[in-house]
């Protein structure tokens, strides 16, 4: 499987769940040099509604 972890080259959201007794982790990095990692279902929930809210998706509405 490919290493699906975002660098700089490759910006982008990677969340993993191995079971569902195990916490959630999560790393994000923007095209914008904003990057973030996360432990935990509630604190990979908020890494993804901020990097949707403020980054990726959002330089592209904006034009930015």
């Amino acid at each position: 499987m490919a290493d699906l972890t975002p660098t700089p080259d490759r910006p982008g959201i990677h969340v993993s769940k191995p079971s569902p007794i195990a916490p959630a982790t999560g790393s994000a990095v923007c095209h914008c040099g904003a990057k973030a990692t996360a432990t935990g279902d509630n604190e990979v929930r908020a890494l993804v509604e901020g990097y949707t809210a403020n980054h990726g998706p959002s330089h592209n509405r904006t034009g930015r």
